[in-house]
């Protein structure tokens, strides 16, 4: 038998700690003296105290391992809460990602010499005709599985790209959505296709927009749009329909976002 000391001491976990477990029903001393309230732990105990220590450093709760511990020797239980655990890190790793990059930006930004300037004009978009993929995704983010279907289900049909071929999304809520994003992607082609399950080949009509092009990461699209928006109400129009990008450069042809090159349309007319 081992006295807490000694077994803090093997086991690398403070006394403060084991007496805390203890309380928790983590990890109970095998023996306590009733006349001195002393822990004592056998060394076979030593590897619970392994387990632990490993599953803390995976990022689970006391509360989880006292669960986990019950099961621990049941392959199948241990593998559900293994892979729980890690989608909850790779989902933690994306959103994290997320904000080192928007703290990038925001740093590169202050760097600069002078706050940046966003050129919005009028410009007519005439009418064409393209491969569309119309559909509710999960989240603004997910816009990639849309591409990814219209490319599937295109891929033995030879499209002939217009030219220039422009790949947009038009976003067709009217407001901003945290989740089902109901949204239009399409892409301008020449020549006549037969439909197929999800992509449908038409006529998109001539549009008037406010229209701004930008150089750089999609976390400053959000600025772009307040430009839009306030040249939109400083200069006489309003909106006319469903704003859409055009992604002239997009992570298709490239994987620095820093050389993305998007243009922001926002169809308005004069009031």
């Amino acid at each position: 038998m081992l006295k807490i000391g000694e077994f803090s001491k093997l086991s690398r976990i403070s006394v403060r700690m084991l007496r805390h477990y203890d309380e928790i029903g983590l990890l109970k001393p095998a023996v306590v003296d009733r006349f001195t309230d002393y822990r004592y732990y056998r060394e076979d105990q030593l590897p619970i105290a392994g387990r632990i220590a490993a599953l803390k450093d995976m990022g689970f709760s006391l509360a989880d391992i006292v669960r986990i511990l019950e099961v621990y020797d049941d392959r199948e239980q241990m593998e559900k809460f293994l892979s729980v655990r890690q989608k909850e890190l790779e989902k933690l790793s994306r959103e994290t990602a997320h904000k080192l990059n928007l703290l990038e930006t925001a740093r590169r930004r202050l760097r600069k010499d002078k706050d940046m300037n966003y050129n919005v004009t009028i410009k007519t978009i005439p009418e064409r005709y393209a491969a569309t993929v119309h559909m509710t995704i999960p989240h603004y983010e997910d816009e990639g599985m849309v591409w990814g279907i219209l490319v599937q289900e295109t891929c033995h049909l030879g499209l002939i790209e217009a030219d220039p071929c422009l790949c947009a999304v038009t976003f067709l809520d009217p407001e901003f959505k945290e989740e089902n994003v109901e949204l239009m992607a399409w892409k301008t082609v020449k020549g006549n296709y037969p439909d197929t399950e999800h992509v449908r080949f038409r006529t998109l009509p001539e549009v008037t927009v406010a229209s701004c092009t930008f150089k750089g990461s999609y976390t400053l699209i959000t600025e772009v749009y307040a430009a839009v928006i306030e040249w939109v109400n400083a200069n006489g129009y309003e909106p006319n329909g469903p704003m859409f990008n055009i992604y002239h450069v997009s992570p298709h042809e490239t994987q620095n976002p820093d050389e993305f090159v998007t243009e922001v349309c926002y169809p308005v007319k004069k009031k």
